[in-house]
């Protein structure tokens, strides 16, 4: 019997005009947690969807406990003991909690689904993450990071073997990353193995015994996390040594542009006011359900605040819709880039210039040719790793899909 849980070898994964996994590896041992870390493009993401079977590898072997596997499909993974937590939900919105849980695996007798045990196992489950939702809630009203905390339970229930983690603590404030740092430990403990994915070094030390580099589609390498310091993993991660991690530009303050009074949406937020000036970046925090995301939605046009004022330039606004913001130069990046930010089946060009498409029309006909001009022109100023704007913003990885997010507000 191999001594790895998990092993790959030579994966190579391509799709429309990129290499998004060129011949990497990787051992996971068991009952290890492993971290997996490279910047934005890196492939990690597609990684975790080849192991899981979403995507399907051009070239490589994979084998599971000393035995070689061939998923063709997520279900196979999933009976062969795998289970994923993504880093954007997949889960069914207008289906409850507890069978968004359960779904693929429900609790059976005499071939009838047993609802009562369903949602008494649920409910334990959420307990165990000490959430504050009941497993009768609707999946799609709840929060990100509740949403989250769902995907954790179902892998739970699954009493799987191997369990990918992929950037679970991106949407979690700290007391709730603290939570899942413990679930973890207690997957571990009962002899799961963890694949965890994230940027934060904080995760990495707190949880993980070996840690895994990829850059730009290759593997660099695997070291023991308590003998690598943190310079020689960001550079491992980026391919040079970075002796200012975080340079802050000196810029000085311009003029007021926006001002906030006294804004209020009843059951969201109250009394909100604040001043943001040119060259400025106001950081606004809270817990989770603080309303924070309410607040610049009603800003933005998304939704309307009962009562206060907004101030542009100094002058009055009155934001009818996201649209009416646009033309006055406020942007959105929403919270969830996938359902809110792109449409995900279109190429990345169409959606950069897609909330400007009237801007390049001629004759009441789409100037295409000026549209491929300036998707380009910013898909390249944000750095995006790929090289067909007419490639879906699906191929892409979570990171180059935010870049495509930012590309399109550079353009309104």
């Amino acid at each position: 019997m191999s001594e790895y849980a998990l092993e790959l070898k030579g994966i190579t994964k391509i799709f429309p005009g990129v290499k998004a996994l060129d011949n990497v590896q990787f051992q996971l041992l068991p009952g290890e947690v492993h971290a997996l870390m490279g910047e934005n493009g890196a492939g990690k993401s597609t990684f975790i969807k080849v192991i899981t079977g979403v995507h399907k590898a051009e070239e490589g072997e994979m084998y599971l406990f000393g035995e070689k596997v061939d998923f063709k499909s997520p279900r196979d993974a999933q009976e062969a003991g795998i289970a994923a937590v993504y880093q954007h939900p997949t889960s069914y919105p207008h289906l409850t909690v507890a069978e968004n849980i359960f779904m693929g695996h429900e609790i059976k007798k005499h071939h009838m689904i047993q609802w009562k045990e369903i949602y008494a196992q649920a409910n334990q489950l959420l307990k165990e993450l000490d959430a504050d939702f009941d497993a009768r809630a609707e999946m799609g009203t709840l929060s990100v990071a509740q949403q989250q905390m769902v995907e954790i339970a179902k892998a739970m229930s699954a009493n799987a073997k191997i369990i990918l983690l992929d950037e679970p603590t991106a949407s979690l404030t700290k007391s709730e990353s603290e939570k899942l740092y413990t679930l973890v430990d207690h997957m571990r403990e009962s002899g799961a193995s963890v694949i965890f994915i994230s940027h934060r070094f904080e995760d990495m030390y707190r949880l993980a015994s070996r840690v895994t580099v990829f850059r730009d589609s290759q593997y660099i390498g695997t070291y023991p996390v308590d003998s690598i310091t943190n310079a020689e993993l960001i550079k491992a991660m980026v391919g040079r040594e970075i002796t200012t991690m975080y340079p802050k530009p000196e810029v000085q303050q311009g003029r007021e542009l926006l001002r906030v009074e006294h804004l209020s949406r009843t059951g969201f937020f109250k009394d909100i006011s604040f001043t943001l000036h040119a060259g400025e970046i106001l950081g606004m925090t809270g817990l989770v359900g603080a309303g924070r995301t309410e607040v610049v939605e009603a800003v933005c046009g998304i939704t309307h605040a009962d009562e206060g004022k907004v101030y542009l330039e100094g002058e009055e606004v009155h934001i009818k819709n996201p649209a009416d913001a646009m033309k006055k130069g406020i942007v959105l990046l929403p919270e969830d880039r996938q359902k809110e930010g792109l449409i995900m089946s279109w190429g990345l060009g169409r959606n950069v210039t897609l909330p400007v498409m009237s801007k390049y029309a001629r004759h009441g006909f789409n100037n295409n040719r000026k549209e491929r001009e300036i998707a380009r022109d910013l898909l390249e100023s944000v750095d995006t790793k790929a090289v067909d704007i007419f490639q879906s913003a699906s191929s892409l990885s979570g990171g180059n899909q935010q870049k495509v997010v930012v590309a399109k507000a550079l353009e309104q």
